[in-house]
């Protein structure tokens, strides 16, 4: 007797990265996953909070995997609700940035995406919180997280939208002031980024922390001092080159919790997109409190 197929929901953001038609990614998922293996049901999204509900029932029904196909925002939603469960969150990376994809080695084409997705390799990883809740990338204060908003207000989405954004509001933005403090100690900074981060870039191989890891427990905190204006070549230039690290500018802390406070309530960024959240962020690490699909298990991830 045949055993029973395992369930895998595939939710697609027809808006992740553009306005693009996603249908053909629908007829694609189709034709890649394996149907003898897999019951496999496939919807496109059609509201904020859509594949909240549909994760969740997903989870209810014992689905093996749901697979977010779209960017880091669509991961982040998703992802919210598989965290602690036995069901394991699968990228096919659509969106602007895809900097979790990117950090778990995910391929950028769809079909090869979608064939890790037929592989069905799982490891465990860390997923964060800031006042309970999640991010599975980064989240940041500061000029990064004005442009998140900036960007979300825009009436077009993808990569050259989001540099002209992120050009424009160079010019405009002034650095901030924080009460930073991990354990028993506690400072204060003048930053223009602090970036809190699980895995390694913002998204486009933008390397914001070099040496993250989702699988140590720890949160990667960079900092971007002030500086000044000659100095922002070189910044960004380490930044897509995994050595703003070297960066004078620019400090590094690791601890599996931290808090960060500022003067007023405001926005910051979870995964690129951009909240209100109050004057005091707790920031924690969850270890190994996430299931994800990956194409080669055990590598550094």
């Amino acid at each position: 007797m045949a055993l029973p197929s395992e369930k895998i929901l595939v939710l697609i953001n027809p808006i992740s990265g553009g306005n693009s038609d996603k249908g053909n990614l629908a007829e694609l998922a189709r034709a890649t996953l394996d149907a003898e293996r897999y019951d496999v049901d496939i919807v496109i999204t059609e509201h904020r909070g859509h594949a909240t509900e549909l994760a969740t029932q997903a989870v209810a029904d014992g689905a093996r995997c749901v697979v977010a196909v779209g960017g880091d925002g669509t991961v982040n939603e998703i992802g919210a609700v598989l965290r602690g469960t036995d069901t394991a969150l699968a990228v096919v990376p659509t969106g602007s940035g895809n900097g979790l994809a990117r950090h778990i080695h995910i391929p950028m084409n769809a079909a090869a995406a979608l064939q890790v997705v037929n592989d069905m390799q799982i490891e465990e990883v860390d997923f964060c919180t800031v006042n309970d809740r999640p991010f599975f990338c980064t989240c940041g204060v500061g000029f990064d997280a004005q442009v998140s908003h900036k960007f979300a207000n825009e009436d077009t989405r993808g990569l050259i939208t989001y540099v002209k954004t992120t050009i424009n509001e160079f010019f405009h933005y002034k650095s901030q002031d924080y009460r930073i403090t991990i354990g028993d100690q506690s400072w204060q900074e003048r930053a223009f980024v602090i970036a809190c981060c699980n895995a390694a870039q913002y998204g486009n191989n933008a390397i914001v922390a070099p040496r993250a890891s989702m699988r140590d427990g720890k949160i990667d905190m960079t900092i971007i001092h002030s500086f000044k204006l000659p100095e922002a070549a070189l910044l960004s230039a380490r930044l897509f080159t995994s050595t703003i690290d070297r960066d004078r500018n620019v400090s590094i802390y690791r601890a599996s919790r931290i808090a960060i406070d500022r003067d007023a309530p405001g926005i910051m960024h979870l995964d690129g997109e951009p909240v209100e959240m109050p004057e005091h962020l707790d920031i924690c690490c969850h270890s190994l409190g996430l299931r994800v699909v990956v194409p080669n298990p055990g590598r550094d991830i």
